[in-house]
């Protein structure tokens, strides 16, 4: 399977996604770093802007990041409910993991 990832390597929760899914042999990982160059934080950014599934994130002031994008066009923030993802050392927990701007460990 196909999945595209939205993130960025200052975001625990991107971090840790993105070394899961690495380790994943059925899953061919795209990575786009928002963080790393102005086209790919505005792809993110038009993302953000137009889905419904940002609504709640933006409210709460979250950024929407890990973002996944499935090969069929399917978007989420919940990976693990798609993809079997090996468990690594320190367990990191999956549950709505949006990065807050305002709140350190608010993922």
């Amino acid at each position: 399977m196909k999945v595209t990832m939205y993130g960025t390597e200052i975001c625990h929760d991107c971090v840790q996604a993105k070394k899961e899914l690495t380790a994943c042999k059925d899953v061919q990982l795209e990575y786009k770093n928002i963080t790393g160059d102005t086209a790919t934080l505005k792809e993110f950014l038009a993302f953000r802007d137009k889905e419904e599934m940002f609504l709640e994130v933006k409210q709460e002031g979250r950024i929407g990041i890990p973002f996944f994008i499935l090969e069929n066009g399917e978007k989420t923030f919940d990976i693990d409910e798609y993809v079997e993802l090996p468990k690594t050392k320190g367990d990191f927990v999956h549950a709505l993991n949006v990065c807050s701007i305002d709140n350190p460990g608010q993922c």
